[in-house]
């Protein structure tokens, strides 16, 4: 029995070194806020990816336009002898999930307190090909 999950957890370790991956943890903006600019390059190629969160008034864009820097560079540590442009890189999975919240009081009339709940989030991006392997 241990043998199988031994082989499984290769396995899944053998899928990881195939994917190319970037993650930003603890990003102090709301994950709504972050879906937003992530829907936005959701699927686009990296070049147009690069150039909508370049010029993406927003502040998660600098945030996500970083991220996909180092998923680029993640790429280029796995791939060196390959080029960049034939490999037709593209963003085939980028995920917003909620991170911790720091909790705050803000003081209310009547003596009163309303809470504030700081949000922050984890963004996962992952990088696809469209090289045809024949």
């Amino acid at each position: 029995m241990g043998n199988r999950k031994r082989h499984s957890a290769q396995a899944i370790k053998e899928a990881k070194k195939k994917l190319i991956f970037a993650k930003l943890n603890n990003c102090p903006t709301s994950p709504r806020k972050m879906r937003l600019v992530a829907d936005q390059v959701r699927g686009e190629s990296i070049d147009k990816a690069l150039a909508i969160l370049k010029f993406s008034p927003k502040e998660a864009s600098k945030r996500l336009e970083k991220l996909l820097l180092s998923a680029i560079a993640n790429w280029q540590s796995k791939n060196e002898s390959e080029d960049i442009e034939k490999a037709a890189l593209f963003i085939s999975e980028i995920r917003v999930d909620g991170g911790s919240m720091l909790k705050r009081l803000r003081p209310a009339p009547q003596g009163r307190a309303h809470r504030i709940r700081k949000r922050s989030n984890h963004v996962t991006m992952v990088l696809g090909s469209n090289t045809l392997k024949a």
